[in-house]
């Protein structure tokens, strides 16, 4: 089991979307399967195999107000945007949240990331790639 100790150092490692594919490697290791962000409060939520939860926060991070009008293309952008390394983890959850993105999920299985509106329609799905 993973500790909330591994994962935050895990996360401090990241500086922008451009380092998201080593993150994912390294809390696979550790024995995340599966991990939803919440975009409103930043709220991480990390699931071992027998989907048990360690949940993290960030020390700072604003409160957000998600758009009721989901835009796939909006995400697009700001995805485009963040993992050329062009943004950083909070100036992504705001443009997320413009874009109607209530979470994500990050399925380690699969190495797939989805993002969902409001309604948990998915406006995405993209594959990560292997580091």
């Amino acid at each position: 089991m993973f500790s909330i100790e591994e994962i935050k150092a895990a996360e401090s490692k990241i500086k922008s979307g451009a380092d998201f594919p080593k993150f994912i490697e390294e809390i696979k290791k550790l024995g995340v399967v599966r991990n939803d962000v919440y975009v409103a409060n930043g709220l991480s939520v990390y699931f071992d195999e027998s989907d048990h939860p360690v949940q993290a926060t960030p020390d700072e991070y604003p409160e957000l107000i998600i758009n009721n009008e989901a835009s796939a293309e909006k995400l697009m952008h700001a995805l485009q945007v963040h993992q050329k390394g062009d943004s950083d983890y909070f100036a992504f959850c705001r443009q997320a949240a413009d874009a109607g993105v209530e979470k994500w999920v990050t399925d380690l299985k699969a190495m797939t990331g989805s993002y969902l509106d409001t309604a948990q329609n998915e406006l995405f799905q993209e594959k990560i790639p292997e580091v």
